[in-house]
């Protein structure tokens, strides 16, 4: 993956719980996913999808790693990635719009 790493298979419940909440969060950057409703709605949808195909046993866990990685990589920044798997921490202070929301993120963080 580009910018982001790779999401392992042992940790894929673990993903789609915190991606799914972030998701569904009011206070969260996924609701506004860079682009308007319509683009959220259908990240969520994708997300939700996903999670289904997985759990249903259409798709095998590292198929679905793999595209959940896929879909970080679609609608996630970089920030908003690195907050997830904590490997950089939200600003004390918030002061902008997107420091507020990499805030409310982190409470949704994996790592």
């Amino acid at each position: 993956m580009a910018v982001y790493g790779g999401i392992q298979a042992h940790e894929l419940e673990r993903w789609l719980n915190a991606l799914t909440n972030a998701a569904y969060d009011r206070r969260c950057p996924l609701v506004k996913v860079h682009g308007g409703n319509a683009r959220a709605r259908t990240a969520r949808q994708n997300l939700l999808l996903l999670a289904h195909d997985y759990r249903s046993g259409q798709l095998t866990r590292e198929e679905c790693a793999a595209d959940l990685g896929h879909w970080c990589q679609s609608y996630l920044s970089e920030a908003e990635w690195y907050v997830l798997v904590g490997t950089r921490q939200a600003p004390s202070q918030p002061q902008s719009e997107e420091e507020r929301s990499l805030a409310v993120l982190k409470q949704h963080r994996v790592g």
